[in-house]
């Protein structure tokens, strides 16, 4: 066996007023597999470390030496200057730039091969949009920014996977965006990426309705009937194993979810909140279809919990996780180059 090179991982804490900048800290209190970077101000962190009377140690970024592994409490830093002081539990829309800047130099790292994946930290979208910067969501922005064509959201914990087919649109225009277009690339990327990304050989996936009682029989909706029935039998014929659509209310017991490897939910929170109910604060979004590998907590900004110290890191430890086995994944294990055996 060879072992797998040391990664270098970009990590965004967020939202400088909420939790995200205390879980990095709480997460590096261990040592790291990894090489950790941080994109932030290193004066963020500096402070709140000060706040909640954790040890680090800050170094500054060097992308030409090779990525080595964290001690417990040290912290790589690649430095993003924030546009304002940030306090705790107070987002302030004059930082929505700075929290897209650490967004688009960790695209820019991951793409040109200085990091192997991306970790996201919350992000409060409400304040983004306040500052007049349209934003509907991490999995939108760096779909823009990549030009990925089709991306999905896909969260899992222990015993659930759950896909979206919409996001973060509102409930009135979730059925005209019911097509069997729409369904066939979220599909077609949700197989990709459940091989690709999560090892699954041959994944087993599970359709939602959109309607109640998935439409019954036309009774209550019929995007069943017009789009997703023969949508399905569609991809079924291309080799997917897929079952459904089936009722919403229906899908999310156990028999059922021991035979199917993923969920596809026709919006966000007809199957999100089943997976947060069974491990909120152990689940992961991983964005599946895009060029880069990301994956993100479960959870929001907290603000109420800014700068106590009674943050979970839990998320942010199983998204670095998922994040490290995906690169795996990805990344060919080099046996020899120039005729040189590498370990």
């Amino acid at each position: 066996m060879f072992p797998h090179p040391t990664l270098r991982i970009a990590l965004t804490p967020g939202d400088p007023a909420g939790i995200g900048p205390d879980l990095c800290l709480q997460l590096i209190q261990q040592p790291q597999a990894v090489e950790l970077v941080a994109i932030c101000d290193p004066e963020l962190l500096t402070e709140r470390a000060a706040n909640l009377g954790l040890p680090v140690n800050l170094r500054i970024l060097d992308a030409g030496t090779e990525a080595r592994a964290g001690a417990a409490g040290e912290l790589c830093v690649l430095p993003t200057a924030l546009r304002t002081p940030a306090q705790c539990g107070d987002a302030d829309p004059a930082n929505a730039p700075y929290v897209l800047d650490t967004l688009d130099r960790a695209i820019t790292g991951c793409r040109d091969g200085t990091f192997a994946a991306l970790v996201t930290g919350p992000v409060h979208k409400e304040v983004i949009n306040n500052a007049g910067i349209r934003f509907s969501g991490h999995t939108e922005y760096l779909a823009e920014a990549t030009g990925a064509s089709s991306v999905v959201m896909l969260l899992a914990t222990r015993g659930l996977r759950v896909a979206l087919v919409t996001t973060h649109v509102p409930l009135s225009e979730v059925s005209p965006l019911i097509t069997a277009g729409r369904v066939i690339r979220v599909l077609t990327t949700l197989y990709d990426g459940l091989r690709t990304d999560l090892g699954i050989t041959t994944p087993r996936i599970t359709v939602c309705g959109l309607n109640p009682h998935a439409g019954e029989g036309g009774h209550l909706g019929r995007e069943e009937i017009d789009t997703l029935i023969p949508t399905l039998d569609q991809l079924r014929t291309q080799g997917m194993d897929i079952t459904g659509p089936l009722p919403a209310d229906t899908v999310f017991n156990r028999d059922r979810l021991a035979q199917t490897d993923a969920v596809l939910a026709m919006y966000h929170d007809q199957g999100l909140p089943v997976l947060k109910h069974m491990g909120f604060g152990n689940a992961v979004n991983i964005t599946l279809g895009l060029p880069i590998i990301r994956t993100s907590v479960d959870h929001g900004t907290a603000l109420d919990l800014a700068g106590t110290g009674r943050g979970d890191p839990g998320s942010l430890q199983t998204a670095l996780q998922y994040a490290i086995d995906i690169a795996h994944r990805h990344t060919p294990r080099k046996r020899f180059q120039n005729g040189v055996r590498l370990d």
